[in-house]
C-alpha cells in the first residue's frame, strides 16, 4: 500500500485532526484517510451536479418556442378564475 507523507501541517490543523480522530475512535492515519475519501466523494458529486446543470442549460437553449406560445401557468390561472 502506498504511503503519503504530508509536510508543514499547521499545528492547529494537526491538533484538530487528533481531536476528530479521538472523537471517532480512529487513529490519526485512519481519520485522515476517511477525510480524504469524503472530500474526494464530495468533489465528485459537485462535479456530477455541475455537469448535469450544464447539460440542462444546453438543452434549454436549444428549445425554441413559437411566438404565439402561451405560458401554461397563465392558462391554469385563467382556468381557476372561471
Amino acid at each position: 500500500m502506498p504511503t503519503l507523507h504530508v509536510r508543514n501541517v499547521p499545528e492547529e490543523l494537526y491538533a484538530q485532526l487528533q481531536r476528530v480522530a479521538e472523537k471517532e475512535n480512529r487513529s490519526l492515519t485512519a481519520e485522515v484517510i476517511a477525510l480524504l475519501e469524503d472530500a474526494i466523494s464530495q468533489r465528485q458529486l459537485r462535479q456530477s451536479a455541475g455537469e448535469i446543470l450544464q447539460r440542462v442549460r444546453r438543452r434549454s437553449q436549444k428549445v425554441r418556442l413559437p411566438k404565439d406560445w402561451v405560458d401554461s401557468v397563465e392558462l391554469i390561472r385563467e382556468d381557476r378564475r372561471r
